[in-house]
């Protein structure tokens, strides 16, 4: 199955024998963590409103190396920062008591974070003890992501608290459940980090499963998976029986963007959820777009102003894109997959108004490639990569036809990109688990 090639024996046996190396203890006592990054192809920044969206895993991630301490002492490398972490879990771990935006670098990409990489598991301990777990015994660990995929935008922030606190509840015996998980990572990112951001990458992270797309309404926090269909219906469709998904880095490590922009959007939609709730006199309900019932939006979105209409426009519109992304995946129908998911990212643009010039001109670029069904951001477009559903026997044309358009877009920030790792072709992964 294409999904189990990540990670690989020879990585596995790698975190193993760095963790038997820093513990002193044999090979086969030590545990690894494979906590895969997420995209999401349908359901772009409807999250905060209640909305549904559609997300999967990918075999690309997070792995921790791990083994019990012996002791109540974390001590923690990583394969991407300098220096070793070292705490004990008795330590009281204070709260950040000053909210960041989640696209606000900040919080994710300043250099205290390079020099406090150790926060996430800081963060665990702080979210399981918060929540009555005794946590008595500590961990000795190596961390590491996929070559070439830091700030990318593909939640890797959220793999990295969910393999801490996979390793941590292995480690003292504790059985949680993904939803509790799910629960205690948004501890971590919320109240220890002070991140403002929902639930959708910890959900896709502990809930997924390979081959299908995990749908979620962020309002009841209700989900499901997505089954394709059994090859036979490719065969009668004439749809496309087999793809992958391409990642396309832009280079862009820091957004290109002010913290405002996030914290600005998700105000404007509540504003216009607000004006639309008052003009069909529900009053009571909490300002939020998935309270506003599309007939009420059609009825009433002639009293939003230009701004707050085109945030409007985009959660119902998105909201209906997944929808029907949810009936083309199970009918197996991929190309009318994929159109769902150029309009989601035109929508991004126009509507969310989110994105910048070399994330819009990479997405612009994949749409052209050969094979490319749909493509989009991964996030807000304001760094990291665009991901694309691109036909299984098209995709090393497609790959290397957009690192060479892209190259000629943006030679500089395309220069800064290996070139191994500037198109990747993936397929979809697992849930986050022991190994």
């Amino acid at each position: 199955m294409a999904a189990l090639c990540w990670p690989s024996d020879t990585e596995l046996n790698e975190m193993r024998e760095k963790v038997s190396e820093m513990a002193n203890v044999n090979k086969e006592k030590v545990r690894v963590v494979v906590s895969p990054y997420r995209i999401c192809p349908l359901g772009a920044h409807i999250d905060h409103q209640g909305g549904t969206v559609l997300a999967m895993t990918i075999n690309k991630g997070i792995l921790l190396g791990f083994t019990p301490s012996g002791s109540d002492e974390i001590v923690i490398r990583s394969g991407q920062f300098q220096g070793e972490v070292k705490f004990r879990v008795d330590e009281i771990q204070q709260a950040n008591k000053t909210p960041k935006a989640k696209y606000d670098d900040s919080a994710k990409n300043s250099p205290e974070r390079k020099e406090n990489w150790g926060r996430y598991a800081r963060g665990a301990v702080y979210a399981l003890q918060s929540r009555g777990h005794n946590i008595s015994k500590g961990i000795i660990g190596y961390i590491r992501g996929s070559e070439g995929l830091d700030s990318s935008g593909l939640s890797s922030s959220a793999a990295v608290g969910v393999a801490y606190l996979l390793a941590l509840e292995h480690a003292n015996n504790l059985v949680i459940s993904p939803t509790e998980n799910i629960e205690y990572d948004r501890l971590i990112e919320n109240e220890y980090l002070g991140l403002k951001n929902g639930i959708m990458d910890q959900s896709a992270i502990l809930l997924s499963s390979h081959g299908c797309l995990m749908c979620m309404n962020c309002k009841t926090k209700e989900y499901k998976l997505i089954h394709r269909p059994k090859e036979q219906v490719y065969k009668e469709s004439g749809q496309p029986k087999a793809a992958k998904m391409l990642l396309a880095l832009s280079g862009l490590k820091q957004a290109l963007t002010s913290n405002p922009g996030y914290n600005m959007r998700v105000a404007e939609c509540k504003e216009a959820a607000r004006i639309l709730l008052e003009a069909s006199g529900a009053n009571e309900s909490t300002h939020i777009l998935s309270n506003v019932a599309p007939e009420v939006y059609e009825a009433h979105k002639c009293k939003l102003e230009p701004n707050l209409a085109k945030r409007a426009e985009h959660y119902f519109s998105e909201n209906m894109r997944v929808m029907k992304g949810v009936e083309a995946w199970e009918t197996g129908s991929l190309k009318d997959f994929g159109i769902l998911i150029s309009a989601s990212g035109r929508s991004s643009i126009q509507n969310y108004e989110c994105g910048s010039e070399p994330l819009i001109q990479l997405y612009e670029i994949l749409l052209k490639a050969p094979g490319v069904m749909g493509a989009r951001f991964s996030g807000a477009g304001f760094r990291g990569c665009c991901i694309a559903l691109v036909e299984e026997h098209l995709a090393t044309e497609a790959a290397s036809f957009v690192k060479a358009e892209y190259l000629k877009a943006q030679p500089e920030l395309a220069s800064q990109i290996t070139r191994d790792t500037a198109v990747l072709v993936c397929d979809s992964g697992d849930c986050a688990r022991v190994i």
